[in-house]
């Protein structure tokens, strides 16, 4: 598929403010694949060159917070290894079934999460007591959040942050952090799946994935001098975007 100038110039803009936007509260794809869609990219290869550019944006954002010790991926291995066997799950799996048929839970799940964070105004300001084992955590949440992300997707991000700011403790800026990892560890996992099946568009992936690049490392160190209270903000902004998005499209 032949792109020309005036579509590669939106393309690479809509993957900087993508990549901005995700690396802070998450949900960038609700921004790039109806940018995919709208250039004439049909929906199959959408979904699959949606995955190789944000996977240029989650990369980025987990070196920053890395690099600025908001998280350390070596003590996050355990995590890392069952988000990628549930991606690859999901990724497989939606081969067989109608992801559409999801929505009306992740639109319920999604509304709950807004009103629990928009009624709870300290959450993840500090860290806290766990309430899960750390082993549990990440083999029972990397398989399920995997799956979904590899399956279907919108939402991913906002279930892992508040998965782990109330169940391991964590404050937001670190959950934030550590969501960026195991997004880019089911992107790279649901990618592998859709290269072998021969539907990634690599130009349009690719340039959508420099201006990734440049949004998230933007993005990352902004949420590294920040404080909690601006990321709650873009966090409810970001998750009532989804909301909509899902609802009326």
């Amino acid at each position: 598929m032949e792109f020309d100038i005036v579509t590669v110039v939106i393309l690479f803009f809509a993957g900087v403010f993508a990549g901005f936007v995700d690396s802070i509260a998450g949900g960038g794809g609700i921004i790039t694949l109806p940018t995919l869609l709208a250039v004439g990219i049909p929906p199959h290869q959408a979904l699959a060159t949606n995955k190789l550019q944000s996977s240029f944006g989650s990369f980025t954002a987990t070196l920053n917070y890395a690099k600025r010790g908001l998280m350390n991926p070596k003590e996050l291995f355990r995590g890392v290894l069952f988000t990628f066997i549930g991606a690859v799950s999901g990724a497989y799996s939606i081969q067989f079934f109608d992801a559409k048929s999801l929505e009306s839970m992740i639109i319920v799940m999604l509304i709950v999460i807004f009103l629990y964070t928009l009624a709870s105004p300290n959450l993840g300001k500090i860290h806290t007591n766990a309430k899960m084992q750390k082993p549990l955590f990440y083999l029972l949440f990397g398989l399920l959040i995997g799956f979904y992300d590899g399956f279907f997707g919108p939402g991913t991000g906002s279930f892992w942050t508040m998965a782990l700011i109330l169940l391991l403790g964590l404050d937001l800026k670190a959950a934030t952090a550590q969501t960026k990892l195991f997004n880019f560890t089911s992107n790279i996992a649901s990618l592998a799946m859709f290269i072998y099946a021969g539907l990634v568009l690599w130009l349009a992936g690719i340039v959508m994935g420099v201006g990734q690049i440049i949004g998230a490392y933007l993005g990352s160190t902004l949420v590294a001098k920040k404080e909690v209270k601006f990321i709650r903000v873009f966090f409810l902004i970001v998750v009532g975007a989804t909301i909509l998005k899902l609802l009326f499209t």
